[in-house]
C-alpha cells in the first residue's frame, strides 16, 4: 500500500510535497516490477537484457514553499492576503487590517509615515539628551522661550502640516497627481511608488538600483521598532520621570530592583499641565 501523504509529509502548507511522493512511488512501483520480471526469466533459464527506461516529458512546477519565506514566527500560517509581496510583509495582521485591498494600501502609507516620525523623535529624544541632560525630553517643549504663543505656533503648524498632508493624500488616492510643484512648474518628482518620492528626497539614492527593496524592508522594520522605543520613552518618563539614558543608568546601578516589574502602577504626572497660560491634560498611558 502506498504510504499517505500526512505521514510521510505532516506539513501539507508545502505544495510540491505531493508531487514529490507521487514520483517516488511511482519510480518505486516500476522498479519492483522490473525486479521481479528478471527474477521470472532467470528461474525459467531465459537470458535477460536489461534496459534503462526510456525518458519521458515531465512538467516542472515551481512553488515558493512557505519555508522560504521569513514569517514573524517559525511554522506560521500568513493569512491569504499577505503573500509576502509587499516590502516588511512577515505574515503577522491579528487584526486583518490588511483583508480589504483599499484598507491595506491606506494602513501601509500610515505605517510608514508613524515609522519616519518615529525614528526620527527617537533618535531627536537621545540626541537631545547627550547634547543637554539637563533639560528632559517630556517637559522640553513648554520650558522653551518661544518668540509666539501656544495658538500662534499651533496655528504655523497647522497650515505647513495641513499642505503636506493634503499633497500626500491626493499622492495616495490618484498615484503620480502630487508630482509636479504647483507653483514652480517643471520641478518634478520621479515616478516612485506611492509613499517613496525620491528625487531631493533621496540624497542618497537609495531608491535606484536593485537595493531599492531591502532599503524598504530595513527602513519598516527600524521604523517598527522606533515606534516601540517612542512607546517606551513616553511610558518610562510617565512611570519614573525620568529620561531615556537616566532610566538605562538607573536600571544599570540596580538591576535586581529597577526594572519595569517594581514600576508598575506608577505616574508621576499631575492632572494637567501648564504650557504657556493654557491648562493641558496630562493623562498617563502606564497602566
Amino acid at each position: 500500500p502506498t504510504p499517505s501523504i500526512k505521514m510521510l509529509c505532516p506539513d501539507a502548507r508545502i505544495a510540491h510535497c505531493p508531487l514529490q511522493l507521487d514520483t517516488m512511488a511511482s519510480t518505486a512501483m516500476k522498479t519492483t516490477s522490473m525486479l521481479a520480471t528478471a527474477a521470472r526469466s532467470s528461474f525459467a533459464g531465459k537470458r535477460v537484457v536489461s534496459r534503462a527506461p526510456a525518458p519521458q516529458a515531465s512538467v516542472r512546477t515551481t512553488v515558493v514553499a512557505e519555508g522560504e519565506r521569513r514569517l514573524w514566527f517559525p511554522n506560521a500560517i500568513p493569512p491569504e492576503h499577505l503573500d509576502g509581496s509587499m516590502p516588511g510583509d512577515f505574515g503577522l495582521d491579528p487584526l486583518c487590517l490588511g483583508s480589504d485591498p483599499e484598507a491595506m494600501h491606506w494602513h501601509r502609507q500610515a505605517e510608514l509615515q508613524h515609522a519616519r516620525w518615529a525614528m526620527a523623535g527617537v533618535a531627536g529624544i537621545v540626541a537631545a539628551e547627550f547634547y543637554n541632560p539637563d533639560v528632559n525630553f517630556y517637559e522640553a517643549a513648554i520650558k522653551s522661550d518661544l518668540p509666539i504663543n501656544l495658538a500662534g505656533l499651533l496655528s504655523i503648524q497647522f497650515l505647513l502640516m495641513h499642505w503636506v498632508e493634503v499633497r500626500r493624500w491626493m499622492d495616495i488616492r490618484s498615484p503620480g497627481s502630487a508630482n509636479e510643484d504647483p507653483i514652480f512648474k517643471g520641478q518634478k518628482l520621479p515616478d516612485n511608488p506611492v509613499g517613496y518620492p525620491g528625487g531631493v528626497f533621496d540624497p542618497f539614492g537609495l531608491s535606484k538600483g536593485n537595493n531599492f527593496a531591502k532599503a524598504q524592508e530595513a527602513e519598516l522594520v527600524n521604523g517598527r521598532l522606533a515606534m516601540y522605543a517612542f512607546l517606551g520613552c513616553i511610558v518610562q518618563y510617565q512611570a519614573t520621570g525620568l529620561s531615556p539614558i537616566e532610566c538605562v543608568k538607573t536600571h544599570i546601578s540596580d538591576p535586581a530592583h529597577q526594572t519595569v516589574f517594581n514600576n508598575l502602577g506608577q505616574c508621576v504626572l499631575g492632572d494637567s499641565v501648564d504650557a504657556f497660560g493654557v491648562a493641558v491634560a496630562t493623562p498617563c498611558l502606564w497602566p
